[in-house]
């Protein structure tokens, strides 16, 4: 969506994966995305074989759930004005954000708030990932 302003304001730390302040216009219709983990379809958990190489497919997975939860409220990765990412501590942070980062890719790119838990309600999950989106109607 283009009219949502994502701002990375001089004075805080400048990077590519987060803008600091999104500006929803009135108008826009906000989509809320429940937390999505890496479950397939019929509620099997995908990546669970090994934590160490695992998280990383865990992760694309995860994002690709929201992808379908988005789509089916009419938005896009583009229109997410907020992730929230939470991880189970101990797992590779790294491996996890590199796996996702080409999908997230942006020139303005969304609010991003990450968090280490102590475990999360899939057993065996290991991120959790949900949004909130804007769009035009």
């Amino acid at each position: 969506m283009d009219n949502i302003q994502r701002l990375r304001p001089d004075g805080l730390v400048s990077s590519p994966a987060f803008s600091h302040v999104a500006v929803v216009p009135p108008g826009a219709t906000t989509i809320y995305v429940g937390g999505q983990n890496s479950v397939d379809a019929d509620g099997a958990l995908v990546g669970a074989d090994d934590v160490a190489d695992d998280v990383a497919d865990q992760s694309v997975r995860a994002l690709e759930n929201a992808g379908v939860a988005l789509a089916a409220a009419g938005a896009t990765f583009a229109d997410v004005v907020q992730w929230t990412v939470l991880f189970v501590d101990g797992v590779d942070l790294a491996a996890a954000y590199g796996a996702i980062a080409p999908l997230l890719a942006s020139d303005e790119p969304p609010l991003v708030l990450g968090a280490r838990v102590a475990g999360l309600g899939v057993p065996g999950a290991l991120i959790e990932v949900s949004a909130i989106a804007a769009v035009l109607r």
